[in-house]
């Protein structure tokens, strides 16, 4: 939101009109006042007045969202259509454990708390659990955790804070600890007639589906980033009794800091059934399901004004694509951007379904437990009847290929500029529009980045290249499907598509995709081929699939792939665009692949007076995107 101007805010302007104001009164007409010592009191005035106008301006604006830049206000007018920011995430890890102990049968219990010891960059840090969890022992042994569900670990601190009601209309409960995992928060009420801990009361959002019984509480950011606890009133969720006791749970975290961690030693404490510590007879392995991930920072203020609006607009209910992207946001805060794909823009459609698609903040791919826990919460927003899916994140690389030209008189270093040029690529790279889902790689945006990182730069030459990551299913017959969404150009002589190496059963050698364009300018063949004797290219396979260089998509019939060249069972795939500006798809990452770009840096022989002629100056044999070169990606 641009800054808003309530009243006059320059000084000049401001003392012109008072002197303006005093002419019109008959005892000042002909008064001098530039002459005289009046105008110290003039300037005062207007001083005086600039100062109070700016802060009615300030005010004026922190009382829109838009424009508020204070986080107390941000978060006050978001208070106000029920959104609510997140809080720090505590890095989460997934781990499963055996326990031994002297009896065989009973119930085992691993108390709140400190639960394992990991390590990140030979730093320790504390993993706690928030609440019980308990496990029949059978056989002497305990198992806590299976592969298929784990227990979750979470980086930090478990603390306990209590709070007695005293009955006061006026009494607030607030966590005093701005680093608290919201989400790890337990409340247990203790009232008249309960024993232990109390009854445990749930946090809810939304007080559409509660009564007066209901045993609920609400969570809503204060002053200093703290969390206020809010709890019914008897209409809308249980009243609290006077002298309870509510007990408080939370872990307190360092946020991204336990990221990575995936070795852990175990640390916590265990109890029977009879509230009797227990001692394991013998030492407990961890076993690791999933690394800690997803620890991050509070909401930031850029956040809370997009999604605030957008989280009102879906008013719990998952109907629209903006509101799956609002509510996604919020039950899954490591989303760095979602893209949501209804049934009926699939081809074929498939309707009364959705298809959801999300770039992690940390990592590449949602893993499958996240992906179960997230449908699981779609579940209370989404219309009845609709079916929600979570497909992998398919990501569409820019890479680029720059012939830089220099004049090296006023050239320091060429690996300072190579340097140079790549930290300003990373940050075209993280621009708003690259890195996201329908993004737009700008090529002019390019040319003119490279131009000024350096003086000594005369031009640029760049190629652009886009590639796609085909994850295969190693030795099963599959079918594969890859769709660019970008014009491919079709040199009539092929080897427009390559790929990584590959091998398939029944061929020792290794292969790879290439294609060969058919009599209708928008269809080409796919087939497989090895580099034979002499260089020769030796076609395995003809007919291994379709290429249409109008949609820019491939289609790879059965094949059975048995190995991969590149890492993590992917052949990477590269065609050449039609244009150098590339678009993403509705559903489609556009990301640029700093890692996979070459830059090349030349002598310009003009510019440094080798050569005042210009025979000898010579460009980038291909200038053209379009070059084909040799059979494999490389």
């Amino acid at each position: 939101m641009p800054f808003t101007q309530f009243t006059n805010l320059d000084f000049d302007q401001i003392r012109d009109q008072i002197k303006d104001y005093l002419r019109a009164n008959s005892n000042f007409t002909d008064f001098d006042f530039e002459g005289s010592n009046f105008s110290v009191l003039i300037d005062t005035l207007a001083y005086n007045s600039y100062i109070n106008a700016f802060n009615a301006n300030l005010v004026v604006n922190e009382s829109f969202l838009d424009g508020a830049t204070v986080r107390e206000n941000v978060v006050s007018l978001a208070r106000n259509i029920g959104y609510v920011p997140r809080s720090v995430s505590a890095a989460k890890a997934q781990v499963t454990f055996t326990v031994p102990v002297g009896f065989d049968s009973g119930i085992l219990t691993l108390e709140a708390g400190l639960t394992c010891i990991g390590a990140v960059d030979n730093t320790s840090y504390r993993f706690s659990i928030p609440e019980d969890i308990t496990a029949k022992v059978i056989n002497g042994s305990a198992q806590f955790g299976t592969t298929e569900k784990p227990i979750d670990v979470f980086q930090g601190s478990f603390l306990t804070t209590q709070f007695l009601v005293d009955g006061s209309t006026d009494q607030k409960f607030i966590i005093d600890n701005p680093n608290v995992d919201a989400s790890t928060i337990r409340v247990y009420v203790r009232g008249i007639g309960d024993t232990g801990i109390g009854r445990e009361y749930h946090a809810v959002d939304n007080i559409i589906k509660i009564d007066g019984s209901s045993n609920i509480f609400l969570i809503q950011e204060v002053q200093e980033e703290k969390y206020e606890l809010l709890f019914g009133d008897g209409y809308f969720g249980k009243k609290l009794e006077d002298n309870a006791v509510i007990t408080v749970r939370y872990i307190v975290t360092d946020g991204s800091a336990g990221n990575g961690a995936r070795l852990f030693d175990f640390q916590g404490n265990f109890t029977n059934e009879n509230d009797v510590r227990v001692i394991p007879t013998a030492s407990i392995p961890v076993t690791t399901v999933q690394k800690a991930m997803n620890g991050g920072a509070a909401e930031n203020l850029s956040s809370i004004k997009y999604f605030a609006p957008r989280m009102y607009a879906a008013q719990h209910r998952a109907v629209t694509s903006r509101d799956y992207e609002a509510i996604v946001q919020k039950i899954y805060p490591n989303t760095e951007s979602v893209s949501v794909v209804g049934g009926e823009e699939l081809s074929p459609p498939r309707y009364g379904t959705v298809q959801i698609s999300i770039k992690p903040k940390n990592g590449t791919y949602v893993s499958d437990f996240d992906k179960q826990q997230i449908l699981n919460r779609l579940k209370q927003y989404s219309v009845a009847g609709m079916n929600q899916s979570i497909v992998d994140l398919k990501i569409l690389y820019v890479e680029i290929d720059s012939t830089i030209y220099c004049d090296f008189n006023k050239l320091s270093s060429t690996d300072v500029l190579k340097t140079n040029i790549t930290s300003a690529l990373t940050r075209y790279s993280k621009d708003v529009d690259m890195n996201r889902f329908g993004g737009r790689f700008k090529y002019s945006k390019i040319l003119q980045l490279i131009d000024r990182v350096d003086d000594s730069i005369t031009s640029n030459i760049t190629k652009i290249l886009i590639r796609r990551d085909m994850k295969v299913l190693k030795n099963q017959f599959a079918q594969y499907e890859l769709c660019f969404g970008n014009k491919f150009h079709a040199n009539p002589g092929g080897f427009n598509i390559k790929s990584t190496g590959f091998k398939i059963s029944g061929e020792n050698s290794i292969v790879y995709f290439t294609d060969t364009p058919t009599d209708d300018p928008d269809k080409g063949i796919l087939s497989v081929v090895k580099v034979g004797d002499k260089g020769k290219i030796v076609v395995v396979r003809k007919d291994a699939g379709v290429v249409d260089y109008k949609k820019g998509e491939i289609i790879l019939n059965t094949i059975n792939i048995i190995e991969t060249v590149a890492a993590n069972d992917v052949i990477e795939v590269q065609a050449f665009p039609e244009s150098n500006d590339i678009v993403g798809l509705k559903d489609l990452y556009l990301s640029l692949d700093i890692s996979h770009s070459k830059i090349n840096i030349i002598k310009d022989v003009i510019a440094s007076g080798e050569d005042i002629s210009g025979v000898s100056f010579t460009r980038d044999y291909y200038t053209s995107s379009y070059s084909n070169g040799d059979l494999e990606r490389k």
